[in-house]
């Protein structure tokens, strides 16, 4: 057996053409393609961690505003309790509010609808 073996490598080689340049071209071409593709795989592996990094970042940035609105949201909801508490205190003691309301002509002649409106700081973009 081993020698039926033998004969059958040695045709076997002895059908396969010698390398011409056409071959070791192909292959060049081949390996200048795998070396292209590796380097273009190694890129889009950097731009993807790349793309990662910074939506982590974001996601942190976007988590920290998060927690300061918040806080924000607190604050003012505790500050309108506390004007809430401040108005309902008062209005039993308010004159203006256990008055009837003066006639509408009155209040007209009293504003100026001229004068620029004036807000709040907060209030202002």
């Amino acid at each position: 057996m081993p020698h039926s073996s033998d004969s059958s490598d040695s045709s076997s080689f002895s059908q396969s053409p010698p390398p011409s340049k056409q071959d070791s071209s192909d292959d060049m071409r081949k390996v200048q393609r795998r070396e292209k593709n590796r380097i273009a795989a190694q890129k889009s592996r950097l731009r993807q961690t790349q793309k990662a990094d910074t939506l982590h970042l974001e996601s942190e940035d976007l988590e920290r505003q998060n927690a300061a609105l918040r806080r924000e949201i607190k604050q003012l909801t505790e500050e309108m309790k506390h004007f809430a508490s401040m108005l309902s205190s008062h209005e039993p003691l308010c004159s203006i509010l256990a008055s009837p309301p003066p006639p509408p002509e009155v209040l007209y002649a009293t504003h100026s609808f001229h004068q620029p409106h004036i807000s709040s700081p907060r209030f202002q973009h």
